[in-house]
C-alpha cells in the first residue's frame, strides 16, 4: 500500500512567538516516524521545539540536500512504497520552495503516492504579501548570478519585466552578498522603481520596507549577513 508524503513547514526564525504550528501539522508530525530532511540536526531541533521528538524513540532520518545525486532519489521513496507515511522538511519554510525537494515530490506523484502540503511559513509569500506590490502577477527568480556583470544584466531584465508586463519580480541572495546586491540594484534600476527589502522575516528584528530606488539611495540599510528577500515592482 502506497502512503502519503507530507510537506512539513519549518519556522523561518528563532522567534518563539512566531513558531506556532497548526493542530494539523502537530498531529501529522506525531504520527510520522520517517522524515526526509535537509539537515538532521535542524530536524531534531524542530521536533524538540514542537514537543514531538519524545513521542518518537528512534525516528528515521533520510537526508535530501543540494548534494544528493538524482540517482539516489528513488531510494528515498522506499518507505512510501512500503506503506509508511513520510514527512519532507527543509531547513526553514516550505519544502521545495527555494529548497531541495521538487524532484522527489515529482517522483512521488509518478509512483502514485499522495502528496499533501501542510500550511506554514514561506518567507517569499510573506514578503510579497507585506510589500504592497502586485500580488496578482509575480515571479520568483531564485538567486541571481554571482558575477557582477551578469547580475546587473539580470536585474535590468527583471526591471524590464516589471514595466513591460506589470509583473512583480522576487529574488534573493546569500546573506553575505546582500550589500553587493543592494549596490547593484541602486546602480541598475530607475529612480521610481519600487523595491521592497524584507529582512529577518518573522524574527525579532524583522523589517519589511518598500521605497523607490531614489528613496533607498538616500539611506541604504545595513543588511549584511541578514536573510533578506528583494522585490521589484510598481505602484498600482
Amino acid at each position: 500500500m502506497k502512503a502519503t508524503l507530507y510537506l512539513i513547514p519549518v519556522p523561518i526564525s528563532d522567534n518563539p512567538s512566531r513558531q506556532v504550528h497548526s493542530d494539523e501539522v502537530t498531529v501529522v508530525m506525531k504520527k510520522i516516524d520517517v522524515f526526509i530532511v535537509e539537515n538532521v540536526n535542524t530536524a531534531r531541533k524542530h521536533l524538540r521545539r514542537a514537543g514531538i521528538e519524545s513521542d518518537h524513540d528512534k525516528p528515521e532520518f533520510l537526508v535530501l540536500d543540494e548534494h544528493t545525486p538524482s540517482g539516489d532519489l528513488n531510494a528515498l521513496l522506499n518507505p512510501l512504497m512500503e506503506g509508511r507515511d513520510v514527512g519532507l522538511m527543509s531547513e526553514a519554510g516550505m519544502p521545495a520552495i527555494a529548497d531541495p525537494g521538487e524532484e522527489l515530490i515529482l517522483l512521488a506523484h509518478r509512483a502514485g503516492c499522495r502528496v499533501i502540503p501542510l500550511a506554514g511559513p514561506s518567507s517569499i509569500i510573506m514578503a510579497l504579501a507585506a510589500s504592497g506590490l502586485n500580488g496578482q502577477n509575480f515571479a520568483f527568480n531564485g538567486y541571481l548570478p554571482i558575477k557582477k556583470t551578469d547580475r546587473i544584466k539580470a536585474i535590468r531584465k527583471l526591471e524590464e519585466k516589471v514595466y513591460r508586463e506589470k509583473q512583480t519580480q522576487i529574488f534573493m541572495e546569500t546573506p553575505y552578498r546582500n550589500m553587493a546586491m543592494l549596490g547593484d540594484l541602486m546602480q541598475s534600476c530607475r529612480r521610481h522603481t519600487l523595491l521592497c527589502i524584507a529582512t529577518n522575516i518573522s524574527g525579532g528584528k524583522e523589517q519589511i520596507l518598500t521605497k523607490t530606488i531614489g528613496e533607498w539611495k538616500a539611506s541604504l540599510p545595513d543588511i549584511h549577513k541578514k536573510p533578506s528577500i528583494f522585490i521589484l515592482g510598481l505602484s498600482h
